[in-house]
């Protein structure tokens, strides 16, 4: 009989132990992407000043700088998923990557005083999202991994815990920028 209770005991404590890992691993999730989200905000918050500084030399990238403009209006709407997020990001920042290597081709542009401090502030910031972005995804890989593996898998289905999804390039990202394509406008 206190064999049986002493393997019930075990039992229980090693399902607490799981369960309070999820949850910790669950919250830490929660955590970090919300300092994504912190970071991604201010990124938001400079483009506009960005977009003002630079249109009036861009004009051949109206339509970049409308897009940028777009995509910043999108992600700025209440109640939007984090998975819609994560895929806003991923347009915006390959927008964004546009945009800066096409300033290369406009001198006057680069040595305006106030588009070269926005341009090292947004640098600042994307170096930021960099590393919020990796601390996102190595605490999802935490949580999935709990979230797949036994037996911690059983009390993520019992708890009806989800996959989360992480910050990933997308393939136009991944690819060279043709810089010769930009002199050809």
């Amino acid at each position: 009989m206190t064999t049986l209770l002493i393997i019930i005991g075990v039992i229980t404590l090693i399902a607490i132990l799981m369960y309070n890992s999820l949850i910790g691993k669950k919250n830490q999730v929660d955590n970090i992407f919300a300092g994504v989200d912190t970071v991604l905000k201010k990124r938001f918050d400079l483009i506009p000043n960005l977009i003002a500084s630079v249109e009036r030399y861009m004009e051949h990238e109206k339509s970049t700088l409308e897009k940028v403009t777009e995509l910043r209006a999108q992600a700025m709407k209440p109640g939007i998923s984090d998975d819609q997020k994560i895929a806003l990001d991923a347009k915006l920042s390959a927008a964004l990557g546009s945009i800066t290597v096409a300033m290369e081709a406009y001198p006057d542009l680069k040595a305006n005083e106030n588009v070269m401090h926005l341009m090292r502030t947004l640098n600042e910031i994307e170096e930021q999202i960099s590393a919020a972005r990796r601390a996102y995804n190595q605490a999802v890989t935490d949580l999935n991994n709990a979230i797949e593996m036994f037996p911690t898998n059983l009390i993520a289905g019992w708890m009806n815990l989800q996959r989360r999804a992480v910050f990933e390039i997308t393939v136009p990202e991944r690819q060279n920028v043709n810089v010769q394509e930009l002199f050809n406008r």
